[in-house]
């Protein structure tokens, strides 16, 4: 009986007698920039991002701290949602608009200012279910309200407002219109929704 014969092994790489041939200066100049750069991209452009991302965070942080923090009605739109939730349907040539939300346990209010134009106006309280001529003489705004918002009812203004109650669980809208200039009226709105 003969011994099994094995397959051949390659000799080793240091065994084959030849020396690896030496890498000369302008591949190992190419290898070493190739390598450097892999690594700047592998840390770099996630630092990049992240630092991008971190100023994004930070600066929501602070649009969203001051929409919070406000203690004042602030010239801006509120959002269609706002504006949808709390009833209040602003014309869309109005002008001089400005807004305050507040939030707590028990109510939740939306402050609305802005001037239109007597068509406007009109066609705003019709949209609330009312008119010119159920407004009456005096601000149907309370004094706390008034606080809250930071307006002012100057006495030598003429003021109209009214009361508009709904079904819970819809709003409470206080409308107080300055009819000072009948061609340029401004109106202010509370809105009270209890949850």
């Amino acid at each position: 009986m003969t011994p099994p014969t094995l397959p051949r092994q390659a000799p080793a790489p240091d065994e084959s007698g030849a020396p690896p041939p030496a890498e000369d200066r302008k591949h190992v100049v190419r290898r070493r920039w190739i390598t450097a750069l892999i690594i700047l991209l592998l840390i770099g452009v996630p630092a990049g991002y992240l630092a991008v991302s971190a100023q994004q965070s930070r600066e929501s942080g602070r649009d969203k701290a001051a929409k919070v923090g406000a203690t004042k009605v602030r010239p801006a739109w509120p959002s269609r949602v706002q504006r949808s939730i709390y009833d209040v349907p602003i014309p869309q040539k109005a002008w001089k608009v400005g807004f305050l939300e507040t939030n707590n346990w028990h109510t939740s209010r939306l402050y609305v200012q802005f001037a239109v134009t007597p068509a406007d106006l009109d066609g705003f309280l019709a949209d609330l279910g009312t008119s010119r001529a159920e407004l009456t003489r005096g601000v149907a705004i309370d004094a706390h309200d008034t606080a809250v918002s930071g307006w002012n009812w100057k006495p030598h203004r003429t003021w109209y407002g009214t009361t508009l109650e709904q079904p819970a669980p819809r709003p409470t809208r206080d409308v107080t219109v300055d009819l000072t200039d009948p061609a340029k009226p401004s109106v202010y709105v509370v809105s009270t929704a209890v949850p």
